[in-house]
């Protein structure tokens, strides 16, 4: 432990962001640094506690509590306050492949079952992470770190996200020949394509993958599996597959107006955007613009939470976000959503704060569902029309939403974008394979094995489990090498 009574001696401290009026001007990420000395303070109130609940990962009532890395977060913590950075850096490094991601983009499930949160505020663990990458790269220390010899095995890897690159890093790690295939022109997956700029720059994800590539992996893009390679020849030209392709098909919002133009998918936004900025910094327009538009995201999750930072960074006119969640508590239900459940209650995401500094409110609409767009006579929408809903549990004991009768309401709206989740994976590859699939379209595999129902093929992330958290995708992506490991092998030395 760095001192028995930190965690009483010292206040949880995060570093401040840019200010929200100045950093939507730009697509540069929002967070500030804390000094060297700030995080030992903050390490420093880690208990080391007898049942570390912060790094095991397991799901809760729906939702992640813990890391499901399983980051040695006590022992870190202790040897930053300790002032030992390179030893912090093994030990992130023994768990997690790329904690820059996680640092940058994951909701830190791991603060929310810290002990010390269950009497005040929890230990500054996500920070302490990004952090310990952070001067890992600034002195050099992260260098490539190819295998010793190799096993002559070949493993295709398919999508390059971070379930494909964590499954590629590990195989690689292993002695196999890698290759992940990317249908896109850059690799990365949702890191790169889904994930705006000012969460997690372009360039941390590039200089990890060149590491990668240094390390021998080869990576190769602008190639869909199914279509451009069949499926059936990347069995037979590889020793074993591992399938990490996403949950990429976005759940349909089918109501009347449906088909007027400026309504579009999430992703189909943000990703034009993405590309257009790595491309040309957005002067070719190939991107959804909302410019001077009134805005309204549908869905209150984090990438409806992307497509309204976005919308700020065009110079929207106005943009609301639909929820059709209740407005979290300010404090933690005890009964509902005790420790170590990850808390819900209300918060103000990055986006949320812009907006409300921008135009002096929470942009956010809870409780509230959309019933039909309208339109005008050149086919585009103009408004839409929502109600109230209140969740009841109906007679079968599922939970439901019911409208409240005299609370409709119309939002002028010239862009809408659908952000309310996925329908799972695509199936060109489990179509020609004939993978046996859930009944949301997922790739069937056991958790903790990811072995589908056909030979020399696994799957791993959101491809087999449904939309997750990144971090859970490298979960699955080390624990699937190194079954592929087992199967290639006979055993393995993988985690």
């Amino acid at each position: 432990m760095s001192t028995p009574t930190g965690f009483m001696e010292y206040t949880r401290q995060i570093p401040a962001d840019r200010d929200p009026l100045e950093r939507i001007k730009d697509w540069e990420e929002f967070h500030k640094h804390m000094s060297e000395e700030e995080l030992r303070t903050q390490g420093a109130r880690c208990m080391d506690c007898g049942t570390p609940y912060c790094h095991t990962g397991i799901e809760l009532t729906g939702g992640t509590s813990g890391c499901p890395v399983n980051n040695l977060i006590p022992e870190w913590n202790n040897l930053i306050y300790r002032g030992l950075w390179r030893e912090a850096l093994d030990r992130l490094h023994k768990t997690n492949n790329f904690p820059e991601f996680t640092g940058s983009v994951c909701p830190a499930p791991c603060e929310g079952s810290c002990t010390v949160g269950l009497i005040g505020k929890p230990v500054t663990i996500k920070t302490i992470e990004q952090a310990i990458i952070d001067k890992g790269f600034s002195e050099g220390w992260v260098t490539p770190q190819p295998p010793e010899k190799r096993s002559g095995k070949k493993v295709a890897v398919v999508g390059s996200g971070p379930a494909g690159l964590a499954a590629a890093a590990q195989l690689n790690k292993a002695g196999h020949l890698v290759t992940v295939y990317e249908r896109a022109d850059r690799i990365g997956g949702l890191l790169t394509y889904g994930i705006p700029t000012m969460k997690l720059s372009k360039g941390v994800v590039q200089r990890r993958v060149d590491l990668l590539a240094a390390e021998g992996i080869q990576f190769i893009t602008n190639t869909e599996i199914g279509k451009d390679i069949s499926s059936d020849q990347l069995v037979n030209d590889y020793d074993a597959v591992v399938l990490c392709g996403g949950a990429t098909r976005p759940r349909q919002f089918k109501i009347e107006g449906s088909e007027f133009e400026g309504i579009h998918y999430a992703m189909d936004y943000l990703n034009s955007t993405i590309k257009s900025y790595l491309d040309s910094n957005l002067e070719d327009g190939q991107y959804i613009d909302a410019k001077d538009k009134n805005v309204i995201v549908i869905g209150g999750g984090d990438t409806g939470t992307d497509c309204v930072a976005t919308a700020l960074r065009h110079g929207c006119a106005s943009v609301t976000q639909f929820g059709t969640h209740a407005k979290a508590p300010l404090e933690r239900d005890e009964v509902n959503n005790p420790w170590p459940q990850f808390p819900n209650v209300y918060t103000l995401d990055y986006a949320q704060e812009e907006a409300k500094a921008l135009y002096g409110r929470d942009p956010r609409e809870f409780s509230i569902m959309t019933t039909k767009f309208i339109g005008g006579e050149n086919g585009r929408v103009t408004a839409l029309e929502t109600v109230q809903i209140e969740r009841i549990v109906d007679e079968t004991g599922r939970k439901i939403y019911q409208p409240i009768p005299g609370t409709e309401r119309e939002f002028k709206a010239d862009l809408v974008l659908i952000a309310i989740g996925f329908d799972g994976a695509e199936q060109t590859i489990p179509e020609q394979l004939s993978l046996e699939t859930d009944r949301w379209s997922n790739v069937k595999a056991k958790y903790g094995i990811y072995k589908t129902n056909v030979d020399k093929v696994f799957t791993a992330g959101d491809m087999r489990r449904g939309q997750s958290l990144v971090v859970w995708a490298i979960n699955e992506g080390r624990e699937a090498a190194r079954e592929v490991d087992k199967y290639l092998m006979g055993s393995s030395m993988l985690p």
